[in-house]
C-alpha cells in the first residue's frame, strides 16, 4: 500500500487501484465541492479550477485524486465518468446530480446546492454523534471502577480468606471466581477467538434475506431509538429528492438514487416499490400509499406530497419535509439522550453496588475471621 501510494503522489496519470476504495473527510469534499462551484461560477475552466484546487489541497490521496480526474477530463472523459472512479469518495447521489448538470448546462448551481446537502447531512451525523458521547463516558467510567474493584480489591480479600481457612461469601466468592476468569489468558483467548467467530457468522447472517428482514425490522420498531432511525433516513432521503428535483433532475432519477443510498430492507421495498407505481402511471404520493411499507411514511406527509403534486412543487415541498423530519430527529436525539442518562445510572449504581456488597460482607466478617 505504500508503495502505491508513493507512485499516486508521484505522478498523477497513474493511480492506485487500492485509492478508489478509500474515503475522505467529509469537511475536505464540501470544501472541495463549494471551492468548484465558486470557481466554475466564476468563469474558470474545469480542469483548470480542479488542478488549482488539487495544488491547494492537503490531504495527499484527494490531492491526487482530484489531479487524476482534471487528467481523465483532460483526456477526454466527462467530470461524472471521471469521479465514478471513486466510488467510496463521489457516491452515487453526487455523481447522478453531476451527470444532470452536465446535460442542463448548470453545473455551478448544481454544486452549490450539493454542498449545501453535504454540509447538512455533516451537521446531522455530528448531532448523533454528540449524542452517543456522553453514554459512552459512562460506560467507560462503569468499566474502570468495576475492574479496579475486582482486579485489585477483591484478591486482597481472597487472599486473607485463604490464609485463614475461611470460605468467603456466596457473592464475593462468584465475584472472585469471575475476575479469576478475566485474567486467565486461556480463557481470554477462547473467549476471543468465539467472540470473533460469532461476529464472523453474524456477519454472514447479515448478507442474507432473512437476516437483513430481522435486523432491518429491528432498526425501525426498536422503542425510541427506531424513531430516530426511521427519522434519519426520511431527513436524508427527502433531502436528496428536494436537491435533486430543484435542479432539475426526474423523480424517477432522484427516487433510484434514494434507493441506492438506503441500506434498509424495508425503506429499499418501499421505494422501489413506489418507483415501480410511478412508471404505472400512478401519482407520487398513492404510489407510497400503495406499495408494502408505506406505514414508515407518516400520513401527513403524504398529504402534503400529494399538495405538492397539484401545484407543481413537489421538489420544494419536499424540502420542507426534510426540514420537518431533521427537526424531529433532533427531538428524538433530545428524547435518547434524557433517557440514556438515567439508564446509565441505574446500571452504573446497579453494577457497582453488587461489587461494593460483595466487598462489605467479607469485611463484615473479617474481625471474627482474624479472631480465629
Amino acid at each position: 500500500m505504500n508503495l502505491a501510494l508513493s507512485k499516486l503522489l508521484m505522478g498523477r496519470n497513474w493511480v492506485a487501484p487500492a485509492v478508489s476504495n478509500l474515503k475522505v473527510k467529509s469537511s475536505d469534499l464540501i470544501l472541495f465541492t463549494t471551492q468548484l462551484s465558486i470557481m466554475l461560477e466564476s468563469g474558470v475552466v474545469l480542469s483548470e479550477a480542479l488542478e488549482a484546487i488539487s495544488e491547494q489541497e492537503h490531504s495527499g490521496i484527494f490531492k491526487a485524486v482530484i489531479g487524476d480526474i482534471a487528467e481523465r477530463i483532460k483526456n477526454g472523459d466527462s467530470f461524472s465518468v471521471a469521479l465514478a472512479n471513486y466510488p467510496r469518495i463521489f457516491n452515487t447521489m453526487f455523481i447522478s446530480m453531476v451527470k444532470a448538470s452536465e446535460a442542463s448546462g448548470k453545473m455551478p448551481e448544481m454544486l452549490e446546492v450539493l454542498g449545501g446537502y453535504l454540509n447538512a447531512e455533516a451537521e446531522t451525523r455530528k448531532q448523533i454523534k454528540a449524542a452517543m458521547i456522553y453514554p459512552f463516558i459512562m460506560l467507560l467510567m462503569a468499566t474502570a471502577a468495576t475492574g479496579s474493584l475486582m482486579f485489585f480489591v477483591l484478591p486482597r480479600f481472597s487472599k486473607i480468606y485463604q490464609a485463614r481457612g475461611a470460605a468467603l461469601p456466596k457473592l464475593t466468592q462468584i465475584l472472585v471466581n469471575f475476575s479469576g476468569m478475566l485474567g486467565d489468558l486461556r480463557i481470554m483467548v477462547s473467549a476471543a477467538f468465539s467472540i470473533g467467530v460469532l461476529y464472523f457468522l453474524l456477519q454472514m447472517w447479515r448478507q442474507t434475506v432473512s437476516g437483513q428482514k430481522i435486523i432491518d425490522w429491528f432498526k425501525v420498531h426498536c422503542p425510541i431509538i427506531g424513531t430516530m432511525f426511521i427519522d434519519t433516513v426520511m431527513t436524508r432521503g427527502m433531502r436528496i429528492m428536494a436537491t435533486m428535483i430543484n435542479t432539475g433532475v426526474s423523480l424517477l432519477e432522484a427516487l433510484e438514487v434514494v434507493q441506492s443510498s438506503c441500506d434498509n430492507y424495508y425503506f429499499r421495498t418501499l421505494w422501489l416499490s413506489t418507483d415501480a407505481k410511478i412508471r404505472d402511471g400512478y401519482q407520487f404520493s398513492d404510489s407510497i400509499l400503495l406499495s408494502p411499507h408505506h406505514t414508515l411514511v407518516a400520513s401527513p406527509i403524504i398529504q402534503m406530497l400529494r399538495a405538492g403534486e397539484k401545484s407543481g412543487q413537489i421538489g420544494q415541498v419536499c424540502d420542507k419535509v426534510s426540514i420537518f423530519y431533521q427537526k424531529k430527529l433532533q427531538n428524538s436525539i433530545r428524547i435518547v439522550t434524557s433517557l440514556i442518562e438515567p439508564l446509565m445510572i441505574v446500571i452504573m449504581g446497579f453494577v457497582i453496588g453488587t461489587i461494593a456488597i460483595a466487598l462489605l460482607l467479607p469485611v463484615f466478617r473479617i474481625s471474627s475471621i482474624m479472631a480465629h
